[in-house]
Formats: C-alpha cells, structure tokens, sequence
C-alpha cells in the first residue's frame, strides 16, 4: 500500500513538473525572441523601459520554471534522492522568498497611496529627460494609459525640478499631450494646444485613479492566483520529501 501511494506520487509530480518545465521553455523562448529578435520588435522594446524590464522579468521567470520542473520531473523519475532534495530546497527558497515579499507588501502598502506618488513624481520628475529611470518610467507609464501626473496636470505646478529644467516655459511635460495613435511612436496632436490645457489635445486624467480602474479588476485574481501557487508549492514540497524518504 505504501509503494502504491508513492508510486502514485512519483507520477503525480513528474506530470505537475513536466507542465512547469514546458510553461518555463515557452516563457524562455519567448524572452530570448524579444530581446535578440532581429526584425525590429527589440528596438521597440529597448525604447521603454517597462517594457525592456518586462522581458527581463520574463526570461528569469521562464529559465527559473525551466530549471525547477527539469529537477522535478528527473528527481520523480530517477527516484533520485540528491535531485529530490535540491528540488525541496528550490521550492522552500522560493516560497520564503514570495512570502517575505507578501508580508513587506502589506507592511509598506501605505507607500502606495496617492500622497506618496505626487510627492515623488514633484520631488523628482525631470521632463523629457530619459536618462532618468524615475523620468522615463512616468513618461511611460503616461503614454501608454494616456494620463498626466498622479491626479492631473494640476501637479507638475509643484515640480520644482521640472520646473527648473523647463525654466517654466512649460505646464506639462510633452507626454501628457495626446498622441495619434496613444503610443510611444504616436505623433502629438498639437503641442501648443496641449500646454494651454485645452481638449482634446492634453491627458487630463490623473494616472493613479486610471492605472487603479485598470487593474481593479485583477487585484482579487492576483491574490487568488498567488495563494493558489503557495497552495501548489507546499503540496510540492510535501510530495517531494515524502518521495525522499520512501526512496531506498
């Protein structure tokens, strides 16, 4: 009886894991496609920086899967006991690591709200400038939700920085304008009329109640998304020590 609950065990993770080795080839795969991809698709990557971070975050995530689901699947199969143990330690770094990252998300949630972005985006915006990761990730994030500061345009009047730099010949930095189409690449419409603040030329929805609106609508399925995962890797771990021990 306990060689059949083990067995099925066995079985069981080498199926879970073979998934997770594909899930983490296909993301790989896909990663690597965007950031050498010779037919133009990387340099409209390496234009935005959320995006170039984006696949980044993709490529490790993918070669991470890759690698955990090959450890498991030949742990399950060889009844390897190193690989089995490697394959639990794996697993229990990455638990610890999403479960340190939970609890410092709601001790610092206070760090998201609306007061805390305006005063950064006054404190530190510097216009055009992308040089500046601060600068060109709000010029990003702008652009591609077609908003203007946190609340409003009404913002960047107290940016002393981008005040200084503009010599406050400008009200609001050219990303609030509105483009043809809304993208990076999109040509503005009228500058001109964007700095008077006239429609349908500026942006003048504030980005957090947009990004907000965006996103309410994922924010359950994320958290049920991620309990379900730590669900997943505890029952991995269980499996896999179980395997470790039943193994001669």
């Amino acid at each position: 009886m306990e060689g059949d609950c083990l067995s099925c065990m066995k079985y069981l993770m080498f199926v879970f894991n073979f998934f997770v080795f594909l899930g983490g080839a296909c993301l790989l795969g896909v990663g690597i496609w965007v950031l050498v991809d010779p037919t133009g698709f990387r340099e409209i990557v390496a234009t935005n920086p959320l995006l170039t971070t984006g696949a980044y975050v993709v490529l490790a995530m993918g070669g991470l899967l890759f690698l955990l689901g090959f450890l498991g699947c030949c742990g399950a199969v060889r009844e390897n006991r190193c690989l089995l143990l490697f394959f639990f330690l794996f697993i229990l770094i990455i638990f610890l690591v999403e479960l340190s990252a939970a609890i410092l998300a709601f001790i610092f949630r206070e760090h998201l709200t609306r007061e805390f972005f305006t005063k950064e985006l006054t404190k530190h915006y510097q216009g055009d400038n992308d040089t500046d990761v601060f600068s060109a990730t709000w010029n990003s994030v702008m652009i591609t939700f077609g908003c203007c500061g946190v609340n409003g345009p009404e913002d960047f009047k107290l940016a002393s920085v981008f005040r200084l730099l503009t010599l406050d010949t400008e009200e609001v930095p050219k990303a609030c304008c509105r483009r043809e189409p809304q993208t990076r690449d999109g040509v503005v419409l009228s500058r001109e009329e964007c700095q008077l603040g006239r429609n349908p030329f500026i942006n003048k929805q504030g980005c957090y109640t947009v990004i907000l609106n965006t996103f309410e609508t994922y924010v359950y399925l994320a958290g049920a998304f991620a309990i379900g995962v730590l669900a997943i890797e505890l029952f991995l771990m269980v499996f896999a020590m179980c395997l470790f021990r039943g193994i001669q």
